[in-house]
């Protein structure tokens, strides 16, 4: 037989009740900053996935372009590769952008996070740990980048 009373009511005081709800609530509000610095990781991801589009466009015009002009099948070749130029610095640009927004916004959760936890509304005992988009994304960048030098001095990393 059970001692739990009728419509399983606790045995526990009321302030263990508002102790346990409080502690509930500070664990929802902490998930709930990992779950937004996961969507931000998502809309970096987003920018990206339309940055590296441009920019692998952008090369690839450029270099078809110039390899038809170099084998005298165009006789020019200037306004596509102008074309391909800019869409690698159209893509660099987003990048740049969303690199500096998801920062931004990084740095404001944190800064937030630690304002509920010096207020104890939150525990704040995990480390927001590096995020592996953001280095990608400087990573694209950095690539991107040795794209347009190449396109725009004309070096070849290759040969």
């Amino acid at each position: 037989m059970s001692t739990e009373p009728a419509g399983g009511a606790s045995n526990a005081a009321p302030a263990d009740a508002e102790s346990n709800s409080t502690e509930l609530s500070a664990r929802r509000t902490g998930m709930s900053f990992q779950r937004t610095r996961m969507s931000a990781d998502r809309t970096l991801m987003s920018v990206i996935r339309t940055s590296l589009s441009l920019i692998g466009f952008g090369f690839t015009i450029y270099q078809m372009f110039q390899r038809l002009f170099d084998a005298g099948i165009l006789r020019s070749a200037v306004s596509a590769r102008r074309f391909g130029e800019t869409l690698v610095v159209l893509g660099i640009v987003m990048l740049v952008l969303g690199i500096g927004y998801h920062v931004a916004f990084m740095l404001e959760l944190r800064r937030h996070r630690e304002l509920l936890k010096a207020d104890g509304l939150i525990h704040a005992e995990t480390r927001f740990p590096a995020s592996l988009v953001l280095i990608t994304a400087l990573l694209l960048l950095g690539s991107g980048l040795v794209a347009i030098y190449s396109m725009v001095f004309d070096v070849d990393f290759l040969s």
